[in-house]
C-alpha cells in the first residue's frame, strides 16, 4: 500500500523516543501507530479505525495536552 511508510515513520519515532528517555511519548507512538495501521486497513476495504476504538482512545489520551478539546 502506499501509505505503508508513515508505520516506519512512526516506528522510528517511537524507538527515538523510548531510547532518549521519553517513555510517555514512545506510549503515544505505540497507539498512534495502531490507529495509523487501522486506518491505512480501512482504505483497503478493513474495518473502519472508529469500529476498533482506538482512534476514539486516542483522541481522549490528547486532552492531557489541550488537543481534545
Amino acid at each position: 500500500m502506499q501509505n505503508e511508510w508513515i508505520l516506519e515513520v512512526l516506528a522510528d519515532l517511537r524507538e527515538f523516543a523510548s531510547h532518549n528517555g521519553l517513555p510517555a511519548l514512545a506510549d503515544y507512538l505505540d497507539d498512534t501507530r495502531l490507529v495509523a495501521a487501522e486506518e491505512i486497513a480501512s482504505q483497503a476495504g478493513g474495518k473502519r479505525a472508529d469500529e476498533f476504538g482506538h482512534a476514539t482512545a486516542a483522541g481522549t489520551d490528547l486532552e492531557v495536552f489541550g488537543a481534545g478539546r
